[in-house]
């Protein structure tokens, strides 16, 4: 596994943990730019944190809700057992 992989993965899962943590699920939804507000600056300056995010929704992980004030995020309730695995996986 590459660093950028890993660095990408451990951003992942930051994010659905603090997504879990909160209960997140489905119809309660957050704001994407409230996600990376508790990793270090280095990492929130990257790109990998929007990569991160795009992959999340791409597996279907997270799903994206488009507001007139933003784009909202919530964790999909069918990947709940996925989204465990991955979380203690990483």
């Amino acid at each position: 596994m590459s660093e950028k992989e890993r660095i990408t993965n451990a951003i992942k899962r930051h994010i659905l943990l603090k997504l879990v943590e909160h209960r997140y699920w489905q119809h309660k939804h957050t704001n994407i730019n409230n996600l990376p507000k508790s990793l270090p600056s280095y990492l929130r300056s990257s790109g990998h944190v929007k990569n991160a995010i795009r992959e999340l929704i791409k597996q279907g992980f997270l799903l994206a809700k488009p507001t007139y004030y933003g784009l909202e995020l919530s964790l999909n309730i069918k990947k709940k057992k996925e989204i465990e695995e991955f979380i203690s996986k990483h």
